[in-house]
């Protein structure tokens, strides 16, 4: 069985990661079984960059394949932001980052409010050595309310066309085959299906 360390102490992202890959016989470990782990500074200009400087540093760091995902939130109306700042955006935390984004948004209408989700992810070998990238999207819109109790970040925000409803009241299972995150894993669980396969570990 391969073990795969998730580069992340968002639990929330963790959870989703191990839900697609439920299926396969692959351990899969999060930074917060690794009490020691570097905090890996978060100073690239794209999710990219960011991306696989944490797969990078945590699988040389662990001696493990390590997964990484930089993701976040661009508005069109805020050219956009917040994009690779998503996360700490107003220095708080998920709350605060949706009160801002609904100050910033005042006044647009539905029409003016055009998002979308962005994920990038990479994987590295335990030489720090990336062995394979995906990104995924996810569009969407900005509500004028928050709607919804499941996921995080600003799900309760935005809205899926497809579904009529806000991301946050969506179904685990839905969200992972249509969200930016969902979508990205799933090519790279295609792209790297010899590595992943648990007959090569």
């Amino acid at each position: 069985m391969r073990t795969v360390v998730i580069a992340s102490g968002n639990q929330g992202k963790v959870v989703e990661i191990r839900e697609i890959f439920r299926d396969l016989p692959i351990e899969f470990r999060s930074l917060s079984d690794f009490s020691d782990a570097p905090e890996v500074v978060e100073d690239g200009t794209t999710f990219a960059e960011n991306s696989r400087k944490k797969a990078i540093e945590i699988s040389r760091f662990t001696g493990c394949w390590a997964l990484a995902d930089d993701s976040g939130l661009e508005v069109d109306a805020l050219e956009g932001r917040p994009g690779i700042h998503s996360a700490r955006w107003a220095g708080g935390g998920d709350e605060d980052n949706n009160d801002r984004l609904l100050r910033e948004l005042k006044d647009l209408p539905m029409e003016k409010r055009g998002a979308r989700y962005r994920a990038h992810i990479s994987i590295a070998d335990p030489e720090g050595t990336i062995i394979s990238e995906s990104e995924g999207t996810c569009e969407g819109q900005i509500g004028f309310e928050r709607k919804g109790s499941g996921g995080f970040g600003y799900d309760p925000l935005f809205f899926v066309p497809e579904f009529n409803c806000m991301m946050a009241e969506v179904s685990p299972e839905r969200k992972n085959q249509i969200s930016h995150r969902g979508r990205a894993l799933e090519i790279l669980r295609t792209e790297m299906g010899s590595i992943l396969n648990p007959g090569l570990a």
